[in-house]
């Protein structure tokens, strides 16, 4: 597929809670809506595969978390909470007269999984890619996360690699996915890339993203609310992707996170890394629209 092959895109700029908020939109304003929420240190445009291979006319709306992409970054720490809050008021904006899909890429599908759990009523479907949570932090790793919270705003919070040449970006992504074509990886390259006032190209974020939160994860905690999604589940797993990286020598500790969605199936997508919609965009497209009865 070429470039001159991808299904167009628009972007509007809004403001929620307070932060610039970039919007990715392809598709027509009257066409089924369908949300797609980009994982940590990505943004909207990982999704274009994936749109290029929809079968349907959809709407399909995209923002850029706050501190990715082109939305506004806070040059602080971020928490999950306030991505829970953002999720919350984008969905009051865009979608108050009828409940909605939502696919979630890692972290998108973290948050889509909390807010379904609180706001059951504006949620009819939520796709999961490869996200089951985290593995259980140990007691011992709280002194490390709060020193290292504390000692992040002492200095500059580290900056992700930058390239000479946006070339050198494509490849370094191509370095980290070896399924990851060519042109996919120019395409992302652009898209989510940028030059720095150093002249330099690096992804798009906000280099507090790299500061982990001073408090353990506890997993339970999050389980709890996945198990008040009234809404149907898919998740989709990848053969080499982090859910299989955390829980496939686990079988139980597996069966009991999928266990917590009332209404679920699962889809395991083969040759696919965690980056589901650049490396089997066709089949995750497939999957979605077979999930959404299409």
């Amino acid at each position: 597929m070429t470039t001159d092959a991808h299904v167009p895109s628009r972007c509007e700029r809004i403001s929620l809670r307070g932060l610039a908020c970039n919007v990715r939109h392809w598709g027509e304003e009257g066409a089924p809506k369908l949300f797609m929420l980009h994982g940590r240190q990505d943004a909207s445009p990982t999704f274009q595969f994936v749109v290029d291979a929809l079968r349907q006319g959809w709407h399909v709306i995209a923002p850029d978390w706050r501190g990715h992409g082109a939305s506004g970054w806070q040059h602080g720490p971020y928490a999950i909470a306030d991505l829970c809050a953002d999720l919350d008021a984008f969905l009051q904006r865009h979608a108050a007269d009828a409940p909605v899909t939502l696919v979630g890429h890692s972290l998108g599908a973290r948050v889509a999984a909390l807010v379904a759990g609180l706001r059951q009523e504006r949620i009819a479907r939520l796709v999961m890619i490869d996200h089951l949570g985290l593995l259980h932090d140990t007691p011992d790793s709280a002194p490390r996360r709060m020193q290292a919270w504390l000692d992040a705003f002492g200095a500059a919070p580290p900056q992700m690699r930058g390239y000479p040449e946006r070339a050198g970006l494509a490849a370094r992504l191509m370095q980290a996915n070896p399924r990851l074509t060519a042109e996919r990886a120019d395409f992302l390259a652009a898209e989510i890339g940028y030059r720095r006032d150093d002249g330099l190209f690096a992804m798009a974020f906000d280099p507090w993203l790299k500061v982990m939160p001073p408090t353990p994860y506890i997993p339970d905690d999050e389980m709890a609310l996945w198990r008040l999604i009234a809404a149907p589940v898919l998740h989709v797993i990848a053969d080499g992707g982090f859910v299989q990286q955390r829980f496939g020598r686990d079988p139980a500790e597996l069966a009991r996170r999928i266990g917590c969605f009332a209404r679920h199936e699962r889809v395991d997508i083969a040759d696919s890394g965690h980056n589901t919609q650049h490396d089997q965009p066709e089949r995750l497209a497939a999957a979605i629209e077979a999930f959404c009865g299409v």
